[in-house]
């Protein structure tokens, strides 16, 4: 059924080795895998202080701000967001637009926008925000007052009120007058 070359009557060909644009370039299945998974980073367009580094006094920054040291002191990233990760350690007072928490807080915090309180994290200290989230397991001891946003901060339309109606005898139905006229009496 099958055609098969006797071992004596088969004689291999010489193969030429491939041309060095035809080697596919494989990375080296001997070295070894890391040994844990890299810790994710901070975004892109963020100031870092990572984890080796202490600072004490006062931070203001014009971009984000990612901390996975330790920083004692004040924290004032008024139209920005503030990350503190795993390993951070922060005293301080934060202000910021959004405030994000994975590591360990001793402070106030006052964020514009909001405030998200991982599952890790461990917060103390008040908070005023106009919007929270705390994941179970997150550590919080403190207040928290909740604010409503800058934008609806707009002074309010003027209420209407009830028009003083003369007494006639006769029932009348009020008038609602949006901006009644001033009456001297």
């Amino acid at each position: 059924m099958w055609n098969k070359r006797k071992d004596e009557d088969y004689v291999p060909r010489a193969v030429a080795p491939p041309a060095p644009a035809e080697i596919k370039r494989e990375g080296n299945p001997m070295l070894p895998l890391p040994a844990r998974a890299p810790e994710p980073e901070a975004p892109r367009g963020a100031a870092l202080i990572g984890k080796p580094v202490i600072v004490k006094g006062q931070i203001s920054s014009r971009e984000d701000l990612h901390i996975d040291g330790e920083v004692d002191g004040t924290i004032d990233l008024q139209e920005h967001r503030v990350t503190i990760g795993l390993h951070g350690k922060v005293q301080a007072t934060i202000r910021a637009r959004e405030v994000v928490i994975a590591g360990t807080v001793h402070g106030n915090i006052e964020a514009v926008d909001k405030i998200d309180i991982r599952k890790d994290a461990k917060l103390v200290g008040d908070i005023k925000t106009a919007r929270i989230v705390i994941e179970d397991g997150a550590y919080f001891k403190g207040s928290i007052d909740i604010q409503r946003p800058e934008a609806s901060r707009t002074p309010a339309a003027p209420k209407p009120q009830m028009a003083a109606v003369a007494a006639t005898g006769a029932p009348q139905q009020p008038t609602l007058l949006v901006n009644p006229p001033v009456v001297k009496l």
